[in-house]
């Protein structure tokens, strides 16, 4: 850099040193150096012409000046006078005017008097030397004669320094200077044309100051542009070339018009001998030449010199340019590259698979595919640098230290990628060697489940087994791990925790099938080693028959929480199936067979689902990398349309998060369950709550399929779909998630039908259900987001619990009678969504469209509050219908159900929604009732002294718990028809003849629970509508924390006993579990038992026949307001 710095400082001395003698030769030149005047300054004067240069010249080459006859000569001012003659005397070139100059005074029309003047004003102000004056005196006679006689007797009046000569003609003058030296106008043949003069004079002159200007705007200009600062960033750095080069093609362009003007001088200067070879120059015109020549040649001299120095000023800001470019290129490779290297560090994974590694494999392919324009980028700056250090760039020092970092970062990432290679396939060979011991573990399995048992009995046939299993067993060289230590050894480099634990499990498995092959071998030995004579194998009684080793006492259900839960479980799976060989030979092989083959088909659904499961994790690892992370990617942002710009999560939902879950936990979960797949239901289980992000997803996919529409024919899927190598659309992987959670209850219900016997067959179940619920949800939702016009938020209604498409009639009492009779007969197809809060009535619209946009829409048109409803399970006609009445009847909607199977369905799940809130009611009242009963004190023995409080205490707290009886879960069910119950016999079983339409209209009134309630107490003296405490110990489904007194809790899942009834109906009650005892209402036992196995059945609706109304309306206000009201109001 300073010795690029110290070059431009010579080139820039070098410049200036040659403009300025171009300057001080262009003023040589025009002997501007000794008289600094211009034709152009005194072109008024000069065209006055007292006074000319006409270019003759005298015998010794003397300039000729004349001074033709002009009468005013004698009014010209001395200044004018004296410029021109200073003017002409500096035109000849020194060595001519050095010889001195003739002048010729033509005064042949003046007076004497007038010339006498004229020689006296010339000898006086003549600025140059002089050769010799010639004055043509006048012609009169009279002024002749004078002339000549006082001239010469006043020869001292005349005295200058050369002689005077008086002349009397031109022919006399033609004797002193040659005719071809003198105008025409003195007799002579030279052409002198003074307008063309002066013309060709202020063309040169002007031709000399354009040379010399030139050359001190080129001395700026250099200056300009060596002082200038270099910028730091391309643009900058690329608009100061544009505007140097710009001003320089300005002076190029001056120069250019200078030198025409200079050749169009010397053209009009040669141009008679162009026209005529025979003409010859006089030697004014032969000095305009030559002075033209110089000043053209000072001129040429100039561009050189200044297109010498551009050329290096050029290749600095070029230099600069492309440093400028190299430092920007470098910043942006670097960033790639540092993005490169942190997208391969993430390359952590060596897979969990066969499969898994293969993709990873190819996501490094394609990784690698698509950094190697980076990295080529890279090597290709590199080399850039590496020409500019041999070309002795300016900036070496800077280029050196970016180039050696770029070699590194380069070879580097090439290093790190191969390593990342090496490993994944080292990865790949041992999953290759797992999935060969799995596969043939799994061919031992089959094979021993094959072998049919009753063959083996025979001597040939227990033989014929032992060879086959023999030959298999032989197989097992190349296909077996030998010595877990030994790999151990080999993959350390790439075993992790997971795949060190999946290693010991294949390990495992082939020590647990070897196991078998073992005994399976014993076992046939011995039968190929028995008696002689066939034995016929009698199939065992039924009642012999063991359903599965899963039912052993060794084997009942126990959890116990993460890793200890599945090593309990498989210690329980092998004691369990170790202690059944020994039945299973004894009993004959038909029930070992079946296992066995049950077993074998339980592995292969197991084997379904962890293989998909991975292929599905994998599946949304491509799409989340191929095409979510590109849509970030500043590479590919040229290819995406600015509407789709910042659209990512409408397009892909909570996709990431469905793969970190399935990816991270469950996974890895269902991997513990390949030895014990009927159990795997557990990890369902385990995981439920986080497939509700499910729901999520299926909400949002009708957006994304709406988005991918617009944008399906977008270039950048299309390069990412090219990229991936996919033959499916992102569409197609975008569905993904929505098959995935619909395979797993398929799944569910195949491992279900092959594990009905064994111990995880509860959990396979209740994993099915929940799998099932989900689906509901799942598809509820979708229908729930299409409502439209509900101004509240329904995330407020609670839970949504059903949805479907009714018929509905309404029949309101504040109603016209025609809009009822007209409402019984036309009814309204309504579409039903069921809140735990609320049930809305919308009206179905079925939309036009593709895909999720076909899907229909519901308009909002009103909603009930379920702390309002009622029904009536039953109406008269038709199995297919139901009522849901609001506000003690005053609107009743009748509801007929597609089929009386979805009615069943709804009003199920209105009464658990009613009841729900019954008990939210009977607590709060228990809870109040409570508060009350703790300020009393311990109950005495019974007595005749007690008090008329105590008695009135005791009663309330009696009606009390009848009135909690009557609101029980499943004893508020009540019946139209009867109205008493058989003493001692609970409810009687209700009549189907009676109906809600015989009596008040057709409709069930929101009163009859409550009088039905009191028809009980009055005739039924309470009889089997309320439960029965009796001794005995119970299970506690609630906790509880106070009682009378203040140590006594109990918790939910506490064995309690209840020892005695006391007075003011308190009961003593111990817990078994903690040792502590106490006394608690009655009816706070009532609710920590609930429906204990120990306690009574009290429940009149149980038979489930009855035709009923259920309402929370009226039973919530009664069961809430009991402990504020007296038992005198109540029988009243």
């Amino acid at each position: 850099m300073r010795c690029w710095l110290k070059i431009e400082e010579m080139a820039l001395e070098e410049l200036m040193q040659r403009l300025n003698a171009v300057s001080q030769c262009t003023d040589e030149i025009m002997h501007q150096d000794i008289i600094p005047l211009y034709a152009a300054d005194i072109q008024d004067q000069l065209k006055k012409q007292f006074a000319y240069l006409s270019g003759g010249r005298g015998g010794d080459g003397c300039p000729v000046i004349t001074f033709p006859d002009y009468p005013a000569f004698s009014e010209i001012p001395e200044k004018e006078f004296q410029n021109v003659l200073t003017y002409l005397t500096s035109i000849p070139s020194l060595r001519d005017a050095g010889i001195g100059f003739i002048l010729v005074i033509d005064r042949r029309q003046d007076k004497w008097t007038s010339v006498k003047a004229s020689i006296l004003r010339i000898a006086a102000s003549f600025p140059g030397n002089l050769q010799l004056v010639l004055v043509l005196r006048p012609t009169g006679f009279f002024h002749r004669a004078l002339s000549d006689i006082a001239f010469k007797f006043g020869k001292d009046e005349f005295k200058m320094k050369v002689p005077i000569i008086m002349l009397g003609s031109v022919s006399e003058l033609q004797g002193y200077i040659d005719k071809t030296q003198l105008t025409e106008d003195l007799g002579g043949t030279l052409d002198y044309c003074h307008n063309r003069w002066l013309s060709r004079r202020t063309a040169i002159e002007g031709f000399a100051q354009k040379v010399k200007q030139t050359a001190q705007i080129l001395q700026s200009f250099g200056t300009e542009l060596a002082e200038t600062e270099l910028p730091n960033d391309v643009q900058s750095t690329s608009s100061l070339l544009a505007t140097h080069t710009e001003k320089k093609d300005k002076m190029k362009e001056d120069i250019r018009v200078a030198v025409e003007q200079g050749d169009d001088i010397l053209g009009s200067i040669t141009k008679p001998v162009t026209e005529n070879p025979e003409y010859k120059l006089n030697q004014d015109q032969l000095d305009n030449q030559t002075t033209v020549e110089r000043l053209l040649a000072q001129l040429h001299e100039t561009e050189t010199a200044f297109d010498e120095f551009w050329i290096k000023h050029q290749q600095k800001l070029e230099q600069c340019l492309r440093l400028r470019n190299f430092e920007q290129n470098f910043r942006e490779v670097k960033a790639a590259l540092d993005i490169v290297s942190e997208r391969l560090s993430a390359f952590t994974d060596v897979g969990n698979s066969r499969s898994h590694v293969e993709h990873i494999l190819k996501d490094l392919a394609n990784f690698e595919e698509k950094s190697c324009e980076t990295v080529a980028k890279a090597r290709l700056l590199a080399s850039e640098g590496d020409a500019f250090i041999q070309n002795n760039h300016y900036a070496v020092d800077s280029i050196i230290p970016k180039c050696t970092e770029l070699h590194h970062l380069c070879d580097a990432f090439t290093t790190e990628t191969e390593r990342r290679r090496n490993h994944l396939n080292k990865s790949l060979e041992l999953h290759d060697l797992l999935e060969k011991s799995m596969k043939w573990c799994d061919e031992g399995i089959y094979l021993l489940a094959s072998q049919p048992v009753d063959k083996c009995q025979s001597q040939d046939g227990a033989e014929s087994a032992l060879q086959e299993i023999e030959k298999f067993l032989d197989t097992g060289a190349g296909n077996k791990i030998k010595e877990l230590n030994k790999i151990y050894r080999e993959y350390a480099h790439i075993l992790n925790e997971d795949l060190k634990d999946h290693v010991q499990k294949v390990f495992q498995k082939q020590e647990s099938m070897e196991e078998m092959f073992q005994k399976r071998q014993i076992s046939l030995k011995k039968l190929a080693a028995k008696q002689t004579r066939p034995v016929q194998p009698v199939a065992p009684r039924p009642e012999a028959f063991v359903k599965s080793p899963c039912t052993s006492p060794g084997l009942q259900r126990e959890y116990v929480p993460n890793s200890e839960s599945s090593a309990l479980r498989r210690v329980n799976y092998r004691r369990g199936k170790s202690e059944m060989t020994d039945l299973h030979q004894s009993r004959g092989g038909s029930t070992m067979d079946d296992e066995e083959n049950l077993a074998v088909l339980r592995q292969h659904v197991i084997n379904e689902l962890i293989e998909t499961e991975r292929a599905y994790v994998e599946e949304l690892l491509c799409v989340l990398e191929g095409y979510a992370a590109e849509m970030d990617n500043p590479l590919m942002a040229h290819l995406i349309s600015p509407e789709l710009q910042n659209k990512k999560d409408i397009l892909f939902g909570n996709m990431e998060e469905i793969y970190h879950f399935h990816n991270r936990i469950f996974l890895r979960e269902l991997e513990n369950y390949v030895e014990y797949p009927e159990l795997v239901g557990r990890c369902f289980l385990d995981q439920m709550e986080d497939f509700q992000i499910y729901e999520k997803y299926c909400q949002n996919k009708p957006r994304s399929e709406s988005l991918w529409r617009q944008f399906s024919d977008s270039v950048f899927f299309q390069e990412c779909q090219r990229k991936l190598d996919h033959k499916l659309s992102l569409d197609s992987y975008l569905l993904k998630p929505v098959q995935r959670i619909t395979k797993y209850q398929l799944l569910l219900k195949e491992m279900l039908k092959y594990s009905k016997n064994c111990e995880g067959a509860e959990d396979l179940q209740e994993a099915l259900t929940s799998i099932l619920g989900i689906l509901k949800a799942v598809n509820d939702s979708m229908h729930q987001i299409a409502i439209t016009g509900y101004d509240g938020n329904l995330n407020e209604l609670g839970k949504l619990l059903m949805q479907g498409s009714f018929n509905v009639w309404t029949d309101h009492k504040k109603g016209h009678a025609k809009v009822k009779d007209l409402a019984r007969f036309k009814p309204m197809q309504r579409h039903l969504f069921l809140h735990e809060k609320a049930v809305l009535f919308c009206k179905k619209r079925e939309e036009n469209g593709e895909g999720y946009e076909k899907a229909p829409s519901y308009s909002y048109k009103h909603s009930l509050n379920m702390a309002a409803v009622g029904i009536t399970e039953n109406v008269k006609g038709d199995a297919k219908k139901f009522e849901i009445w609001y506000n003690a009847r005053e609107e009743v909607y009748i509801i007929q159900a597609p089929t009386p199977e979805v009615k069943t369905t709804w009003v199920n799940e209105i009464r658990k929604v009613l009841t729900s809130q019954l008990q939210a009611c009977r607590e709060a009242s228990q809870h109040r009732t409570l508060e009350q009963t703790q300020s009393l004190p311990l109950p005495l023995p019974a007595s005749s002294c007690a008090s008329p409080s105590r008695n009135h205490i005791r009663n309330t707290k009696k009606m009390e718990e009848k009135k909690a009886d009557l609101t029980s879960l499943e004893g508020y069910v009540t019946t139209v028809a009867p109205k008493y119950p058989e003493k001692g016999k609970g409810w009687a079983k209700p009549s189907h003849s009676l109906d809600a339409s015989e009596e008040n209209d057709g409709w069930s009134s929101a009163e009859e629970p409550l009088n039905s309630s009191d028809a009980e107490e009055e005739g039924g003296g309470g009889g089997g509508g309320e439960m029965k405490l009796t001794p005995g110990k119970y299970t506690v489904v609630t906790d509880y924390e106070k009682g009378v007194s203040e140590e006594f809790t109990v918790k939910s899942g506490d064995l309690v006993q209840l020892i005695r009834e006391g007075e003011d109906g308190l009961w003593y009650v111990k817990n078994l579990s903690t040792g502590r005892e106490g006394w608690i209402p009655a009816n706070n036992v009532l609710m920590l038992i609930g429906n204990s196995k120990s306690a009574q059945s009290l429940s009149s609706s149980e038979s489930g026949t009855a035709s009923s109304t259920l309402s929370t309306s009226s039973s919530c206000s009664d069961s809430c307001n009991v402990s504020s009201t007296s038992f005198s109001d109540i029988k009243g």
